[in-house]
């Protein structure tokens, strides 16, 4: 199953229960949007929020940004109809919570066959618990397996916070070995990997200041719980004119019929390898250049 490529600058969360933000959404800019049945969704409305869900699927079979449903886990009680509802209103991913081994991946995947859900959907996976991350590598393995449909990892940092006590600070001291763990593993499965959110919507100091850190980190976008964190994420999170400038010099120099069959070009009295050609078409892709 061929991944497409595409930016994950911003994700927004949007609940799924909240008819006005489900509206309010056709008309924003993000990269993607999370519509939520889980944490955002209180317990007896379950229900009404998958029926909302799938109407406003319907109403707009057509955005211009990716549809992800973050469903609750398979050992909940709604787990198995929220995947149901995923597969059937043609979500173009599933976002698993707490993945923590992977089975998970691997139960969500056989579910998502059984609603005959489009091979093209894919499951996006949370990391949000001590366990999820020890086996982070583990489970970003399976991007290599089409049958298993993993094709990104979202970081979850109120949760891991939580859990190992860990004191919420600026610029995230503590948990920047953890996040960088979760990076490497899903760097070694090919995986996209997303910032968590950033709480307060209100301090946008703050928030671009995490952006730039997740962005330096290697993450490739954020998730947002606020419209008017979208324009920043993708501005933080988005190459630099110089940057696509060097890649198009990339790509150019190694398209000259000369240069055909070498490994190793010279540019700017600089060695450069194929690896970095692969790097600037991916950059250029991302920025629709390609």
């Amino acid at each position: 199953m061929k991944q497409i490529l595409r930016p994950r600058r911003s994700v927004l969360f949007v609940p799924a229960a909240n008819q006005r933000a489900l509206e309010k959404s056709v008309g924003l800019s993000p990269d993607c949007v999370i519509y939520d049945l889980e944490d955002s969704v209180a317990p007896d409305a379950k229900a009404s929020a998958r029926a909302a869900l799938l109407s406003h699927f319907s109403e707009h079979p057509s955005v211009p940004f990716e549809r992800v449903v973050r469903v609750n886990g398979g050992d909940s009680i709604w787990g198995a109809d929220d995947i149901a509802t995923a597969a059937r209103c043609g979500a173009d991913a599933v976002l698993l919570p707490k993945v923590e081994k992977p089975q998970d991946i691997i139960e969500a995947a056989k579910a998502l066959d059984q609603h005959d859900a489009d091979p093209s959907v894919r499951i996006w996976a949370m990391i949000e618990t001590p366990r999820g991350i020890l086996n982070a590598d583990e489970i970003a393995a399976l991007g290599s397996r089409s049958a298993a449909r993993l094709a990104c990892f979202v970081v979850g940092p109120n949760d891991i916070a939580r859990e190992t006590r860990v004191r919420p600070m600026a610029g995230r001291p503590y948990l920047v070995p953890w996040l960088m763990q979760i990076i490497l593993a899903a760097r070694a499965g090919r995986l996209t990997v997303l910032d968590g959110v950033f709480n307060d919507f209100r301090d946008m100091a703050g928030f671009e200041a995490e952006c730039a850190q997740g962005a330096a980190m290697g993450f490739d976008g954020k998730t947002l719980i606020h419209p008017s964190q979208i324009d920043a994420a993708n501005r933080a999170f988005s190459p630099s004119e110089e940057d696509l400038l060097q890649a198009r010099r990339i790509v150019e120099i190694f398209a000259k019929p000369e240069n055909a069959d070498k490994g190793v070009v010279s540019l700017d009295g600089q060695m450069v390898e194929r690896l970095h050609l692969d790097m600037a078409r991916r950059l250029l892709a991302l920025a629709g250049e390609q």
